[in-house]
C-alpha cells in the first residue's frame, strides 16, 4: 500500500507510506488554495457535483410539493435534524424523548460541531433561520468535501481519475443525504481533507482536521485511528526519523472526539461511561454486527419495502469495494478509514436503515470503480457517460423517495 503521488494518471503508486517530500518543511494546505493553486480540472468537477446534487434537491422538492408537503421542512426538520436544530438554538440538555419502551433519549447522543456552525451563522445572519442556516453549512460543507476529495484523487491518479470519483460520489442512490441538515457533509470535508494532508505529509493540519471530524460525529475515531496508524507506519518505515509535527498530528487526531465523550461523561456523573449509556437509550451501541444478523433475519423472513433491501444491497456492496480497493493497493490511510468506519456502521446496533448514510463519508471505496471508469472513458467515452448518467437518474429518484415517501429512519 503506498500513498506517493503518481506522476501520470492511472499509474500505481510506488511503495511506501508517504511522498519524500515529508522531509521538506510542509506549508499548509488550506492557504495554497486560498492563493488560488487549484488542481486542474476541480472546478469542472466540483460543478458536475454540485449540478446532481441541486438537482436532487429539486427532485425532492417536486416530490414534495406532489405529495403536499412543505420541501423546506422535509429537507431541514427530518429525524436527527430537530435535535441539531434544537441544540443550536437553546444548547444542550434542554431536550428529552421517553420511549415508549421506558428509555430516556438526550441530546447529549449529538455531537458538537455541526449546532455550533449553526448557531455561528445565525448570529452572523439573524434573518435567517435555524433551518436555512442547517442548510447552508450542509451544502457548503458538501463542496468542500467534493473538493477534497478530488483532491485526493488528483495526487494519487490524475484528473481524470479525479473527477470520476466525485461524479461517482455525488450519484450515490443515498447521497441526497448529503445535501440535508445533517452532519454527513461535514464529517466528510473534515475528513477527505484530513486524509489528504496525511498524503502530503501536513501531520499538523492532518491531526487538527481528525480533531474536528471528531467533534463532528461519533464515526470521527475513524480518521483520528487513520491519521495515528498512518503516522506509526510511517515512523517504522522512517527508523524513528521523522518530524516532531509527526507526532504532535497524531496525539491531535483523537483529541476532538475523546474530548466529548469525557464531557458528556463529566455532566452525566459518570466520566468514562456516560456518554455510551446516553447512546445506548437511542439503541446505538457497538454490538459486533448482533443487531445486523437479527435484522437480516427479520428481513428475509417478512420483508422490507424498498429502503430496508437497498440499505442491505448498499452495505454489500461496500464490503465488495473495500475488497477492491484492499487490492488495488491503495494508500494505507485510505484503506484504515475506510475499514475502521466501515467496521463501526457494520457491527453498531440502531435502524439498518440508516447506515447508508453513515457509510456515506467512505468515499475511499469508489477509488477502483473511479479508475475503471476513467478507462471506460478514455475508450469509450458513450459507455461511461450512459452509465453514469443511469446511475445519476437512480439517485435521483431513490433520493426523492427516501426523503419523501419512505418513513423510515435516515
Amino acid at each position: 500500500m503506498s500513498t506517493s503521488s503518481a506522476s501520470r494518471p492511472e499509474r500505481a503508486a510506488p511503495s511506501g507510506l508517504l511522498r519524500p517530500a515529508l522531509s521538506r518543511v510542509a506549508r499548509p494546505v488550506l492557504p495554497r488554495v486560498a492563493r488560488g493553486r487549484v488542481p486542474r480540472g476541480a472546478p469542472l468537477a466540483l460543478a458536475l457535483f454540485a449540478a446532481v446534487r441541486l438537482a436532487g434537491v429539486a427532485a425532492v422538492i417536486v416530490g414534495a410539493h406532489l405529495d403536499g408537503h412543505p420541501a423546506g421542512r422535509i429537507l431541514a426538520h427530518s429525524w436527527d435534524s430537530r435535535w441539531y436544530l434544537h441544540i443550536a438554538t437553546h444548547g444542550y440538555g434542554r431536550l428529552i424523548w421517553i420511549t415508549p419502551a421506558g428509555a430516556v433519549q438526550t441530546d447529549w447522543a449529538f455531537f458538537p460541531l455541526y449546532p455550533a456552525l449553526v448557531r455561528a451563522v445565525t448570529v452572523f445572519l439573524p434573518f435567517v433561520t435555524p433551518g436555512q442556516a442547517g442548510l447552508m453549512v450542509a451544502w457548503g460543507a458538501a463542496i468542500v468535501a467534493a473538493y477534497g476529495v478530488y483532491a485526493i484523487g488528483h495526487h494519487l491518479y490524475g484528473r481524470a481519475v479525479a473527477t470520476a470519483l466525485v461524479a461517482l460520489w455525488a450519484v450515490l442512490p443515498h447521497a441526497v443525504e448529503l445535501t440535508i441538515a445533517y452532519t454527513e457533509s461535514l464529517f466528510a470535508a473534515l475528513a477527505a481533507w484530513s486524509l489528504y494532508c496525511v498524503l502530503k505529509g501536513r501531520w499538523l493540519w492532518a491531526g487538527a482536521l481528525a480533531a474536528l471530524a471528531g467533534l463532528a460525529r461519533p464515526t470521527g475515531f475513524a480518521v483520528a485511528v487513520a491519521v495515528c496508524v498512518a503516522a506509526v507506519y510511517e515512523a517504522l518505515r522512517r527508523r524513528g526519523r521523522v518530524p516532531a509535527r509527526l507526532w504532535a498530528g497524531a496525539l491531535l487526531a483523537p483529541l476532538g472526539w475523546l474530548g466529548y465523550v469525557l464531557c458528556v461523561g463529566l455532566r452525566t456523573g459518570d466520566l468514562l461511561g456516560g456518554y455510551f449509556r446516553v447512546q445506548s437509550a437511542w439503541d446505538s451501541r457497538f454490538d459486533f454486527g448482533a443487531g445486523a444478523v437479527r435484522f437480516l433475519g427479520a428481513l428475509f423472513l417478512y420483508g422490507g419495502g424498498v429502503v430496508y433491501p437497498m440499505a442491505l444491497v448498499i452495505v454489500v456492496v461496500c464490503l465488495v469495494l473495500f475488497g477492491l480497493l484492499c487490492l488495488d493497493r491503495a494508500p494505507l490511510v485510505l484503506v484504515v478509514f475506510a475499514g475502521v468506519l466501515i467496521l463501526l456502521v457494520i457491527g453498531g446496533s440502531g435502524s439498518f436503515s440508516s447506515k447508508p448514510r453513515f457509510l456515506l463519508p467512505v468515499f475511499p471505496l469508489l477509488v477502483p470503480p473511479a479508475r475503471a471508469l476513467a478507462r471506460s472513458w478514455r475508450v469509450r467515452p458513450a459507455r461511461a457517460l450512459l452509465v453514469g448518467g443511469a446511475l445519476a437518474v437512480v439517485s435521483l429518484l431513490y433520493g426523492a423517495y427516501v426523503m419523501v415517501v419512505a418513513h423510515s429512519p435516515l
